[in-house]
């Protein structure tokens, strides 16, 4: 049996940052460090008062401790924890981008009045519940070992749970179709025939190249690209002949920075084969 730290160096650093700052904000808020009502998503302290931190820090809040928190921390480490080693194996730029397309998604929902919440973050760890639903739609899901079901069902059973403890339904069923748009975009849609466009941005892949946690397969940039040079300029065989490093002007020819190939036989679709996987194996 591992120990807390074992199994906590053996998540995934998306989802390990995630969860933890999830944790960090609520034992902050136990330890009346802060006031929710300074970090909640409210449109007009942003525009008005510059207070831009709100549009970040509501993703941070799940709420104070109680079983409706530790059920959405639990979510973060069994299914975020699990879409991360799975479909999103070796591609933790797509999952950060995954997780910021789904937040952008939601603060411009909560543009819209009726649907604004003050904190969405139990939506976007919704999100999760869904994606992972499509991704794993075969997986038998036990609820409290009352109701087996398969895993396309589990967002909607998730759905009927919040149903009954009495919480708001309008966090969670943003949260689905924030995950639908997402899956239609990277899935469904080239699947269905249409152009994939929706890459991960560049920035995203120097973000967490810079941060120097997880792998990217395809990532466009070097991990580290200034791993191993200690001196450049002009250097001097011991010939006595003179050689000049590699700059701007005289390029490395063997140098060869990953990048995705795409296929000419493709034909536009982005996935290929019988799985329908975001990590299109």
């Amino acid at each position: 049996m591992s120990t807390p730290a074992e199994y906590y160096n053996s998540l995934p650093p998306v989802s390990k940052t995630y969860g933890v700052a999830c944790l960090m904000a609520t034992a902050a808020f136990y330890l009346q460090l802060y006031n929710p009502h300074n970090i909640a998503l409210k449109y007009e302290d942003v525009i008005k008062r510059f207070q831009v931190w709100r549009v970040v820090t509501n993703f941070f809040f799940l709420g104070p401790f109680s079983f409706r928190f530790a059920f959405r921390l639990i979510i973060i480490a069994k299914y975020g924890v699990s879409l991360e080693r799975g479909p999103f194996d070796k591609r933790t730029a797509d999952y950060l981008w995954m997780l910021m397309f789904g937040a952008l998604s939601l603060l411009v929902m909560a543009a819209i009045p009726p649907l604004r919440t003050p904190f969405m973050g139990p939506s976007l760890v919704f999100m999760m519940v869904y994606i992972w639903g499509r991704e794993f739609p075969n997986a038998r899901i036990s609820i409290y070992g009352v109701v087996s079901l398969k895993g396309f069902y589990l967002p909607w059973a998730m759905l009927a749970l919040e149903l009954i403890f009495g919480n708001p339904l309008l966090p969670a069923i943003l949260g689905m179709v924030t995950g639908h748009l997402y899956y239609f975009l990277t899935v469904l849609h080239p699947l269905a025939g249409g152009k994939y466009i929706f890459k991960t941005p560049l920035f995203v892949h120097k973000l967490v190249a810079f941060w120097g946690e997880g792998t990217q397969v395809n990532s466009p940039v070097p991990r580290n690209p200034q791993a191993g040079v200690a001196f450049r300029g002009r250097s001097y065989r011991l010939s006595g002949s003179r050689s000049t490093a590699p700059s701007a002007e005289q390029p490395e020819t063997n140098t060869t920075i990953p990048s995705e190939q795409p296929n000419a036989t493709a034909g536009g679709v982005a996935f290929r084969g019988r799985s329908y996987r975001l990590d299109g194996r």
